[in-house]
């Protein structure tokens, strides 16, 4: 079964059982402080998990693009993507436990559906502790519906529990399931440590709330939220040992092979181009969402993918552009599920192709500052060897590979540290993902008052940059917490001091006008005709909330506002600065009013 069909099949299922299809939320968090990107298909639902009303209704079902860098050095096995297609479906105080189940139970075995045999299937669900009890209610369901005891496992909150997405908020068990993947016929009692038994699928139960007090408490509403893997359920499905050698991937390798002029390879694909293939793949969704290369958050992320894909590039001995021919196979094959990247072709490759003639600048400065590395040591030196300090440096600044220092080295008689690099790798990585954990953990930071003060302080702050500088103005990204508001836009130049002073006295101006912050909910199209902003054009479902702010601002949005912009106090721009190419960035701040 191909990943198209798998796709439609999940979608029609839960619509034929009640579900509302919504679109995919764009890669880029709206109002989310906490993430850099979109990282799971409930990420854009943490609100409607955690009470408001979804203008689609409870029963919820789409796929959703993703992006996780946590393991970024580790894409290139047979199992690591870096961008991903997540199935979802789920309910919002609608139906929970039992419904849930026996949804996931057809959709895996029904003829008419994947048609996985009951003998392939295992399942886990939370073996309780001091927190919750066992969850003898999922055990019992699976064990009716024909799953054996043998065949469930009961594990604990480190395999079988989902949540909080910060350190407080609404969580609960979880149970999943596996399909066999080794040989026939699968094992009678099921061992989760077996690697063999491959998760394909996992419903969530929101049912508790965790405190600030490390308490869990019962939830007012129950939710059910649940994820399947599209590239890797589409490889277990097909008998494949990765999703690199399912359809999903077969042009884009195909667009690799035709710029190296080689054929198909017999065997598998080398961890150097399913680097390729994969990070091109990630910058191509980015770049579609207005992402562009740049030195922090995002941007930094994007060019750390091409960067990555192009020196892996230089190692096939592909000496001069390609980005844009696998990025075009990107394109091809999915701009009719996800319109946008035919929408953005012409942006995402140029900056693809400006992306590689930078990158070629780069290499020649990391090539001089090798010299100098080796014009440094005395010629009388008998062990002639680069520090792992310096090796490293060379790999995070210059964005020389390893391999290509210890060749460099050893054609002048230089040793590279090579232990010493492992570790100064080490070391960056533990940093790295110290910083992933806070950076990409999902989840609202807070609905808190001053939070939704300074959210509504954003609407104002993009119209009156429209106002000032022109209509090209539009949201690139925003990060707002309790204490300060950070907006990005689309403008080329410097916002000149004069600029931002009018801007900030236009702010002040809607603020002291006491306007009150009318939401409407209706169509896209309605939206659109009444001249509300769409912050990211592909990301809304069928059904909006606009929120208005008398003539001044006129947004589609889903996250808190204040009531009236009075509340908001003092408006006072903190900086302004350069976030990316074409992207400015403004922080600021306000005085709230008690």
């Amino acid at each position: 079964m191909k990943a198209a069909e798998i796709r439609r099949k999940y979608i029609d299922f839960f619509k034929k059982h009640g579900h509302q299809e919504i679109r995919s939320a764009s890669l880029i968090p709206d109002n989310d402080p906490t993430c850099l990107f979109t990282t799971a298909g409930m990420h854009p639902l943490v609100p409607y998990l955690q009470g408001a009303r979804h203008p689609a209704g409870r029963r919820l079902t789409d796929f959703q693009k993703c992006i996780r860098t946590g393991d970024i050095d580790e894409v290139g096995d047979a199992v690591h993507l870096t961008f991903f297609e997540m199935l979802g479906n789920w309910s919002l105080g609608d139906y929970f436990k039992a419904e849930a189940i026996r949804f996931s139970f057809e959709f895996l075995t029904s003829e008419e559906q994947l048609g996985i045999p009951v003998s392939m299937l295992a399942v886990t669900v939370f073996a309780g502790d001091a927190d919750a009890p066992f969850d003898a209610e999922a055990y019992r369901l699976w064990n009716e519906l024909g799953i054996p005891a043998e065949r469930i496992a009961k594990l604990g909150k480190k395999d079988n529990w989902w949540g909080p997405a910060g350190t407080t908020g609404p969580c609960g068990p979880d149970t999943e399931m596996f399909y066999w993947t080794g040989p026939l016929p699968a094992p009678a009692v099921f061992d989760p440590a077996d690697k063999r038994w491959v998760e394909i699928w996992n419903d969530v139960f929101m049912e508790y709330n965790k405190t600030a007090e490390g308490t869990y408490e019962p939830l007012a509403q129950r939710n059910v939220d649940t994820g399947m893997g599209l590239e890797r359920v589409t490889a277990v499905l097909q008998g494949k040992a990765s999703c690199y050698q399912t359809e999903i991937f077969e042009p884009l390798f195909a667009a690799l092979d035709r710029v190296r002029g080689a054929a198909a390879p017999a065997g598998d694909r080398t961890p150097g181009e399913r680097i390729i293939v994969d990070h091109l793949r990630a910058a191509t969704f980015i770049l579609a969402d207005g992402i562009t290369p740049g030195r922090v958050d995002q941007p930094y992320v994007l060019r750390r993918l091409i960067r990555r894909a192009i020196r892996e590039g230089r190692k096939l001995g592909i000496a001069g552009p390609f980005a844009a021919e696998v990025a075009q196979a990107v394109i091809d094959q999915l701009g009719d599920v996800y319109p946008e990247l035919r929408e953005q072709r012409e942006v995402i490759i140029s900056e693809l192709d400006r992306e590689e003639k930078l990158f070629a600048a780069t290499l020649e400065n990391g090539t001089r500052e090798f010299q100098k590395l080796i014009d440094r040591v005395p010629p009388h030196i008998a062990r002639k060897v680069i520090s792992g300090k310096n090796a490293f440096n060379l790999y995070e600044t210059y964005g020389f590979p390893i391999e290509l220092t210890v060749e460099m080295a050893r054609e002048q008689g230089f040793e590279v540290d090579l232990p010493g690099y492992r570790e100064a790798y080490r070391r960056h990585q533990e940093l790295s993902r110290a910083g992933a954990e806070q950076k990409f953990k999902g989840g609202l930071a807070d609905h808190s008052v001053a939070t939704a003060r300074l959210h509504t302080a954003t609407h104002l702050l993009q119209a009156a940059l429209r106002r000032v500088l022109g209509d090209h103005v539009e949201q690139r990204g925003s990060n707002i917490t309790a204490e300060r508001l950070r907006f990005d836009f689309s403008h080329p130049d410097k916002v000149t001091p004069e600029q931002l002073a009018e801007v900030e006295k236009l702010v002040n101006a809607a603020i002291a006008g006491n306007l009150p912050v009318e939401c409407r909910e209706m169509s896209v199209e309605e939206a659109r005709k009444t001249g509300a902003m769409g912050l990211f054009g592909n990301k809304y479902g069928e059904v909006v909330k606009v929120y208005r702010m008398g003539d001044v601002s006129c947004e589609i949005c889903g996250g808190p506002h204040a009531a009236n912009t009075g509340e908001l106090g003092g408006f006072k721009i903190l900086k302004e600065e350069s976030s990316s190419r074409g992207v400015r960035r403004i922080k600021a701040v306000i005085t709230p009013r008690d």
